[in-house]
């Protein structure tokens, strides 16, 4: 990637180890994350547990109010929903997109227990234009406590998120490096 790219863009680059584990970089900040437990890919498919590579938009910001103080942030908030959830059926017409939970097809329940999803923030992947196959609900949300490897996602501390959301600036797009 460009290092004259666009400032509002964070950069996400995985570490040599294979434990899933990055760092996330934007302006002064430096934040540890986890990702995909396949590590990053550029050809990313449904279930094979990569960070997607390249250049995502931050759609807006899903938060469990229950749990956490709404993020202020300028990108669009929305509460989860205890019957929300993400099709992640590569024969599902709502591939990749959110749908009422429980759902007909294969769907990710958003409401969850682990704490996990409690803020999250979509990434444009896959979306404009969806392909069916090619990888669903790729998100950057709350890492877990040991920082073990997403199914794709990029996942930081709580605090961490909360930073970069609520930041003067906080970036439009995330970047992930190979």
């Amino acid at each position: 990637m460009s290092k004259g790219r666009d400032r509002r863009i964070a950069t996400v680059r995985g570490t040599s180890r294979s434990d899933g584990r990055g760092v996330l970089i934007y302006g002064p900040f430096r934040f540890p994350c986890a990702m995909g437990r396949s590590g990053s890919r550029v050809r990313k498919r449904e279930g094979d547990g990569a960070t997607p590579v390249g250049i995502w938009p931050l759609r807006g910001v899903l938060y469990r109010a229950d749990r956490v103080t709404r993020p202020r942030t300028p990108l669009p908030v929305t509460p989860i929903l205890p019957n929300h959830g993400w099709c992640d059926d590569v024969r599902d017409a709502n591939y990749n997109r959110p749908v009422p939970w429980p759902y007909r097809a294969s769907a990710e329940r958003l409401w969850r227990e682990d704490h996990l999803y409690d803020i999250v923030a979509v990434l444009g992947f896959n979306d404009q234009p969806r392909i069916q196959g090619r990888g669903s609900a790729i998100f950057l949300h709350v890492a877990a406590p040991d920082f073990s490897p997403t199914e794709g996602c990029v996942a930081l501390a709580l605090e961490d998120l909360v930073k970069l959301l609520e930041a003067p600036a906080p970036p439009l797009a995330i970047a992930v490096d190979r």
